[in-house]
Order: structure tokens, then C-alpha cells, then sequence
């Protein structure tokens, strides 16, 4: 059965990252080869202080932070084949880092604990 409110909210929620991503985002910065985005969680959505467009195939660090009051998770796939990059719990306040090889095949992210839409990201280059 189509629902057609949750489809409303979460392509609500996704609009709301794009324009937090494009208004307060900076370029990821790459050191040593490794190129860092911050990630971090609240009650149903994610937010990032680096843009993620114009991302380049190599190993990144995600550096995911639960800004809620409650248990919450992380979970990475790379975008075309669904293989799974990473994933793991976070506590309130926590933050951790998962250092993955990103392909030109791209890569998605959400929480399965407290559920957000997949957030895909398949324009790496």
C-alpha cells in the first residue's frame, strides 16, 4: 500500500539536508590521502559540516556523533552493490570513526535504531 505521507516526510527530510549541506557546508578536506566527513546524528535525520558532492573514489573516515539523548546507529553500504561498509551502535554523546574505501560505485548511510531514509550518495567520481 502506497503511503503517501511518509513519502511526503521523508522527502522533506531529505530536502532539508540538501539545504543544509549547501548552505553551511565546506569541502571535505583530505590529509595524507584520507579525506574526513563529519557526521552527525539527531532524533531522525544526519547532518554534515563537509559538502558531499563532488566526492573522489578512495578511503575516507566517517566521523559519526549521536547528538541525541538515546541509543542510536550507523550503517554504510556502498550505493551500487548494497555491500556493507560498516555499521555499529552509538550512545548519547558518542562519536566514533569508521575508516572505509569508498568506490565509484559511491555509498549510502542511515540509522537502522532510530529509523532515517538511506541518504545516497552515487556521485563519486
Amino acid at each position: 500500500m502506497f503511503n503517501s505521507k511518509k513519502i511526503m516526510i521523508q522527502s522533506f527530510l531529505i530536502l532539508s539536508l540538501l539545504v543544509t549541506f549547501s548552505s553551511q557546508a565546506e569541502l571535505a578536506k583530505q590529509v595524507d590521502g584520507v579525506t574526513t566527513i563529519h557526521l552527525d546524528q539527531y532524533g531522525g535525520y544526519f547532518e554534515t559540516k563537509e559538502t558531499l558532492a563532488g566526492l573522489k573514489a578512495g578511503t575516507y573516515e566517517f566521523v559519526i556523533t549521536n547528538k541525541t539523548n538515546k541509543l542510536v546507529g550507523f550503517h554504510l553500504q556502498n550505493n551500487k552493490t548494497r555491500e556493507e561498509l560498516d555499521r555499529f551502535p552509538l550512545e548519547p554523546n558518542q562519536t566514533r570513526i569508521s575508516r572505509v574505501e569508498i568506490t565509484s560505485d559511491g555509498f549510502r548511510f542511515r540509522c537502522p535504531i532510530n529509523p532515517t531514509p538511506w541518504y545516497e550518495i552515487d556521485g563519486v567520481k
